[in-house]
């Protein structure tokens, strides 16, 4: 690993597909220790700025650095230091599970005794012993992003990158995945990206929030920096993006119109 011991750093990433911005300037860091949540709606840029950590996406503009390692001169080298979970599964339906994560631990170059015990203690608390021999394309949806859970967590990277990863989860799936989260950073050194569209859960899970709107963030704290910045000392978290946003008053209007006809 590099010397520097911030798990991600962007600084004044900008993406474009062809004259259409996606991404403008933006600037963020997840600390050491420290789930950061990434919000946005849909279109807000926060897909545009995952996959260029992980170098799907080449920036037209800044720089990505995972622990001081830049993600398009090192490219290499940080996929191994990251987990991914991306928003729209990538799988491939012809394999099981089982084939799946084995194929994913060689690439990894795991240890294989190592890799089975991991896979066997995901599976069991993920509670796939009964879809774990079954090809991929049978598998329900939520079934699916536990096996991309898994594939994330194998190698135990000391950066997860997740996009919108309890979609399709069970409560009791999503309360292990929250809880795993948090141990995974207890140590103090591992950082965790999570993009997620569901207020209650970043307000709850996540140390600090970036609100990122049309590419640009717009706020950035914890909840009470938050609060201050918009100047309401009991805001929830979903109300401070409504106002950074300046989606609130379109908000009431849409409802509004919606109530008006027949």
């Amino acid at each position: 690993m590099a010397s520097d011991p911030t798990p991600l750093c962007v600084d004044t990433l900008s993406v474009a597909y062809g004259e259409r911005s996606a991404v403008d300037r933006l600037s963020f860091t997840v600390r050491p220790g420290e789930i950061y949540g990434l919000l946005g709606s849909n279109g807000a840029g926060k897909t545009s700025t995952i996959r260029s950590i992980v170098g799907l996406v080449r920036p037209v503009g800044g720089r990505v650095r995972v622990f001081g390692r830049d993600c398009v001169s090192e490219g290499r080298r940080v996929k191994e230091l990251v987990g991914y979970v991306p928003e729209v599964s990538l799988l491939y339906d012809a394999l099981t599970p089982r084939e799946f994560l084995e194929f994913v631990a060689s690439v990894r170059r795991l240890d294989r005794g190592v890799a089975t015990d991991r896979t066997r203690s995901y599976v069991s608390a993920f509670r796939l012993e009964q879809e774990f021999e079954s090809p991929i394309v049978t598998l329900s949806n939520g079934t699916r992003q536990k096996v991309l859970l898994i594939a994330a967590l194998l190698h135990q990277p000391p950066l997860l990158v997740l996009d919108e990863p309890l979609n399709g989860l069970d409560p009791r799936s999503v309360r292990i995945m929250k809880e795993l989260l948090v141990r995974y950073v207890g140590g103090g050194e591992r950082g965790v990206l999570f993009s997620t569209h569901t207020m209650e859960v970043a307000e709850r899970l996540c140390h600090r929030v970036g609100i990122l709107d049309r590419g640009i963030l717009r706020g950035e704290g914890d909840l009470a920096a938050l609060r201050e910045q918009v100047r309401a000392g009991d805001a929830s978290l979903e109300e401070i993006f409504l106002r950074l946003t300046e989606e609130r008053e379109g908000v009431r209007a849409a409802v509004d119109a919606l109530e008006g006809p027949g």
